[in-house]
Order: C-alpha cells, then structure tokens, then sequence
C-alpha cells in the first residue's frame, strides 16, 4: 500500500494511520535523510521478526533504530558528556551512532558485545512518524541483505508486494547510507563511510 505523505509538512492523519499499524506490527518502508528504510516499531516482537525475513539477514546482527530526539536517545544508550556533545553537534543528520545499551532495548536489537545503533535523520516525515509512534522505529535500508538498495517507491512497493504494509512515499532517493561512527568509551572509530563527512574528527 502506497501513502503519500507531504514530505516537509506531513499530514497528522497520515502519520497517525501510519503509526497506528506500527503499534500492531506493520512493517513499512520510509524516508529518511540518506536513503529509504524498512522499519517496524521496536517494541513489537512480531514486526521484527517480519523484518528479519523479509531482509534474509542474520539474526545474529541487529537493526538500528530511529529516535525523534537527543534527549530521548538516553533512555536507550549510555550517553556520556563527550558522546552527548558529539551527537549535539552532528544531529539530526545522517550518522548512526553506536552506544552501549540500556536493558530498554529489546533483546533482538542489541548485539553480543551489548551495543545498539542509533539515528535521528533529518527528516521531518520519519520523525514525524517516530514522535507519534512515542517510541524508537527499526531501520534498515530497504533491500535484501547484499543487495543495492532501492530507491522509488513504486519500485519498493513492486519488489516486497504483501510483504510490506505500507510504502510510505517520499520520492525518488538518490543518497547513500548513513555513516556510522561508534562512540564506546568515549571514543570515535568509523565504522562505515557512508553520505556524512568525517573530517571533523581529527579535531573531536
């Protein structure tokens, strides 16, 4: 099912319909600000494990997630001052951040070593959609694991079928992934280069 959704000023209905089905389970395709991304609410253990099939990717590596703010990426993570000054800075914006987690994150996003990925793309439609769900949205870029990710919506909506719930239409995408920067102990090792620069971290 394709939504458009008003990609500067999104409409409350729509975003309210969207989130609605995430509270059930849905697993829906989205924009952010680097590329689209297949997400589900965090805390519904049937869209997740939906997520993980429809990627083909292994259980053993978890998603990151979408948090609307700052303020609320502490409920999840282990924010020190230095990491809180970093994610200031570069926020909202196309990083993810890795973290140490808190026991809030459910079990199937944190990783052995009990860390978790996280992003505040500077998008107002997925923040839209993260404020209204109240809680963190999984993402992951909308492709099979391995795979170039697709960036029309009616390109996705065609390739995942029933799959999916909902396609939410932001346009054509033409970006790349986000970079992720680990931010553990206080200090900053890129991970993956993606669409954001890092030249700022010599002076970190």
């Amino acid at each position: 099912m394709l939504i458009s959704v008003d990609p500067t000023n999104p409409q409350p209905r729509q975003i309210k319909r969207i989130a609605d089905g995430l509270r059930q389970g849905n697993v829906i395709a989205y924009p952010t600000d680097t590329i689209y991304g297949l997400g589900c609410n965090i805390f519904n253990s049937k869209g997740v494990k939906r997520l993980y099939q429809l990627k083909k990717r292994d259980p053993r590596k978890p998603f990151s997630f979408i948090c609307a703010d700052i303020s609320d990426v502490a409920n999840y993570c282990q924010v020190s001052n230095f990491a809180y000054r970093i994610m200031k800075r570069h926020l909202p914006g196309p990083y993810t951040f890795v973290l140490d987690a808190t026991r809030q994150v459910p079990g199937l996003l944190v990783t052995r070593q009990k860390t978790v990925g996280i992003r505040i793309p500077d998008n107002p439609v997925a923040l839209a959609i993260v404020r209204e769900l109240g809680h963190p949205l999984v993402t992951t870029s909308v492709n099979e694991t391995g795979e170039e990710p697709l960036v029309d919506p009616f390109e996705i909506e065609s390739f995942f079928g029933r799959s999916l719930d909902m396609v939410v239409d932001g346009g054509i995408m033409l970006g790349d992934p986000s970079t992720v920067i680990s931010l553990i102990d206080d200090k900053i090792v890129v991970l993956r280069q993606g669409s954001a620069e890092t030249s700022w971290i010599t002076n970190a």
